[in-house]
């Protein structure tokens, strides 16, 4: 007899965690207006910020975020995005 959750259930569990922190550090980020100061205020490297929302737009399929060397601004599909996350995390708390 099997104890626990099966493979497959703890693997869909830590995709949903890392998209929730995927979708967290988003919103970080757009409240900061910097990778470097929402990186600073969760205790994260700005390396490992910066993946997540990477890995976040890869799983969405499109770009949240415009980047450049001084500005940071948010793409159409950011805005819905950033939008619907606060009101998800928001819920969550």
């Amino acid at each position: 007899r099997e104890t626990g959750h099966p493979e497959g259930a703890v693997a869909l569990q830590e995709q949903a965690m890392d998209r929730l922190a995927g979708m967290e550090a988003f919103v970080r980020v757009v409240e900061a207006g910097s990778f470097v100061r929402a990186a600073e205020r969760m205790a994260l490297s700005t390396s490992a910020l910066s993946q997540r929302v990477a890995d976040l737009e890869a799983h969405l399929g499109t770009r949240l975020l415009n980047r450049t060397t001084r500005r940071l601004s948010l793409t159409e599909s950011g805005q819905a995005f950033f939008e619907r996350s606060v009101a998800l995390l928001a819920d969550l708390d």
